[in-house]
């Protein structure tokens, strides 16, 4: 499938940004009114309370704008921070005990040439024929007659009479 589609959920297909002649790349959708990726594990921190947190090669081709989130697992720690901001295919973490787990996330905007091409609207009037029905009738305890793209059932055709060949004299 070639396009933008719009669902409940689901994934896309583009071409690979760091090979897209020879490879593709999955992701699954995130609901976000951007193209918005995220990337979440759980690293240990060393003796001097830091990690670096390897990153995809693709990683700084596909995403731009990142944003961090950090969780100490186990105990408080107050100092814990983003030491280095992504930066070839890594970042760093410091400011925690040694030894302690860290739940880590970033997020980036999609920055592939399809993205850019295709930035979605975030908020839209429905047209004309649409208002007043629903996407997702049943959510909002409205009858599937209510639902966009609803069509009446055809009236059953009158059956055909089935073929039988002439005798022939």
């Amino acid at each position: 499938m070639n396009g933008s589609l719009s669902k409940g959920g689901g994934s896309f297909l583009i071409d690979h940004p760091l090979d897209p002649a020879n490879k593709s790349l999955y992701h699954s959708f995130v609901e976000s009114p951007d193209m918005k990726n995220i990337y979440d594990g759980v690293t240990q921190l060393d003796n001097a309370g830091k990690a670096t947190v390897a990153l995809p090669a693709w990683f700084e081709s596909l995403n731009s704008d990142f944003r961090y989130q950090l969780t100490a697992i186990g105990a408080a720690a107050p100092n814990l921070h983003i030491a280095q901001e992504v930066h070839n295919k890594q970042f760093q973490i410091a400011g925690g005990k040694a030894g302690m787990k860290v739940s880590w996330q970033v997020t980036g905007i999609r920055q592939d040439a399809w993205a850019k091409a295709n930035r979605i609207p975030v908020e839209v009037n429905k047209s004309t024929t649409e208002r007043g029905r629903y996407h997702h009738p049943e959510v909002f305890g409205a009858t599937k007659e209510q639902g966009i793209g609803y069509h009446t059932p055809h009236t059953q055709q009158a059956p055909t009479r089935p073929f039988r060949p002439t005798k022939k004299s």
